[in-house]
């Protein structure tokens, strides 16, 4: 092979299809249509010589020289990111595209509500805020800034304390006034819970029925926690939720969200804001990361009121 045969913008496609691992997938994540990156992949294989993925049914696997690709790639990739951020930042407004991960809860109640101000701030940035009941991988780069519920143990990550947030015990309105107040937890074990459907809870804070009371039975189950609150407001049962979702519907209507023995029943979580080593520094990133941390801070009293 000749050095001049190797293109090396042929790896920022091979990088994608490897974390992706599909083709369309990753033609979406470049903006390209999947005839090119199809093309690349060729050509890169046809430069190096190699069979870079084995094609199946469900999707693109590395080879055995994809894996050794993978790891070179990805160092120069990191050298790329780190010039990036030295020099690049340092003459260029923020701009391009920076995607959130959060819960669906976090991201659609408390970020989204307020995310708007970072875009007048920086009109050259582009944000996509991912709202979804799942974890995000930074270093597959489904995402540039991940909120989660724990700090991770292991992996190129760096992460920061948000806040504490506080969940209590609630149901509807309506539906205590037809089945009567609750005022123990064993009386709990007489209501329909509402809660996470047990093979989809992607976090294990998010497992609250034994810390409630072992007796509840989960009625209904949903792998969305805007799903859950939506059944309660309904009247379908009591389900635990972070107070700055139940708060926002407080009132005399029948679907007003009522606390359930406040006194008793109380949960706190974390949230913790992780970003990639390599990614940390682009100002896109650090600009994002530093907002999403000011208007927690700013908010401290919704996620945790007193």
């Amino acid at each position: 092979m000749r050095a001049s045969d190797f293109e090396w913008s042929d790896l920022r496609f091979f990088l994608a299809v490897a974390r992706a691992g599909r083709l369309t997938v990753a033609a979406a994540r470049l903006q390209v249509e999947h005839s090119t990156v199809s093309r690349r992949l060729a050509a890169l294989e046809a430069a190096l010589g190699a069979k870079l993925f084995d094609r199946r049914p469900h999707g693109y696997g590395l080879t055995a020289a994809g894996e050794r690709l993978m790891a070179a790639a990805e160092g120069m990739e990191s050298l790329a990111l780190a010039a990036q951020g030295e020099i690049g930042g340092a003459d260029l407004g923020v701009a391009g595209t920076v995607r959130i991960g959060a819960p669906d809860g976090f991201g659609s109640y408390f970020l989204a509500p307020r995310i708007g101000a970072l875009a007048d701030l920086h009109p050259e940035l582009d944000i996509q805020l991912l709202a979804m009941p799942r974890l995000f991988s930074l270093s597959k780069r489904e995402a540039d800034i991940a909120i989660s519920l724990s700090r991770p143990k292991e992996g190129r990550l760096v992460a920061r304390k948000l806040t504490d947030y506080r969940l209590g015990l609630y149901a509807a309105r309506a539906y205590l006034e037809r089945h009567g107040g609750i005022d123990s937890r064993a009386a709990l074990a007489r209501h329909p819970f509402i809660g996470y459907v047990d093979d989809l809870i992607y976090a294990p804070e998010l497992d609250y029925v034994p810390l409630v009371a072992k007796d509840m039975r989960v009625r209904l189950k949903s792998s969305s926690l805007i799903a859950q609150m939506t059944a309660t407001r309904a009247g379908a049962g009591v389900c635990v939720l972070p107070c700055f979702m139940a708060d926002l519907f407080t009132g005399a209507a029948p679907d007003a969200l009522v606390p359930i023995l406040p006194g008793e029943v109380g949960l706190t979580r974390t949230f913790w804001l992780l970003t990639h080593t390599d990614t940390r520094d682009l100002a896109r990133i650090r600009v994002a990361a530093d907002f999403i941390a000011g208007v927690v801070q700013k908010g401290k009293n919704v996620l945790m009121p007193g």
